[in-house]
């Protein structure tokens, strides 16, 4: 399948999913991030601000804010940027995606100690495949960020192989509701 058959193939996955069924995946999902060594070792993670067809992570957000320090990204044109969370700055933006209002802190790419990445489907040993901007793929191959990088999706977004391009990002695991 060429990346745009994929998408589509996905998202109409994800877009099929109960929403009882995608809270409890979301949970187990996250749940399962929580015991990953790495998750307990940062001190700052990075997480995204969920889509309708991502796994939700309203409920690790409120969580995980009251223990760590976490940042969530903002696109500004082509590129993106994480910025410390505050629920209170929140506002639409680019994609309708909830990101930090335009005065909120800035966080260094070297003081993510983990970070959280959607995408449309992954591969066990760690391939993704993203929505198509390129947006994660440039920020996680900056220069000295060195966080652990985690992969998050439903168990129907893993297979066996992906169609991958030099600049494509490899997570370092892939965690789903069927396991890490």
């Amino acid at each position: 399948m060429t990346k745009k058959e994929l998408r589509a193939l996905m998202r109409a996955r994800n877009r099929s999913l109960e929403d009882a069924a995608r809270r409890r995946a979301s949970r187990e999902i996250f749940r399962r991030v929580e015991a990953l060594e790495a998750f307990a070792a940062a001190r700052t993670v990075g997480l995204f601000c969920s889509l309708g067809d991502e796994p939700d992570t309203s409920e690790a957000l409120a969580r995980w804010g009251a223990t760590k320090r976490l940042a969530v990204p903002r696109v500004e044109g082509e590129r993106m940027r994480f910025f410390r969370y505050d629920p209170r700055t929140l506002c639409r933006g680019a994609f309708g995606i909830e990101e930090p209002g335009p005065d909120a802190e800035a966080c260094d790419p070297r003081e993510l100690d983990l970070v959280i990445v959607p995408g449309v489907a992954f591969t066990p040993s760690g391939q993704r495949l993203g929505r198509g901007r390129g947006y994660y793929d440039r920020y996680l191959s900056q220069p000295g960020l060195r966080a652990l990088k985690v992969g998050v999706c439903f168990a129907h977004q893993l297979t066996d192989t992906l169609p991958a391009e030099a600049h494509d990002v490899t997570m370092d695991c892939v965690v789903s509701d069927a396991g890490a």
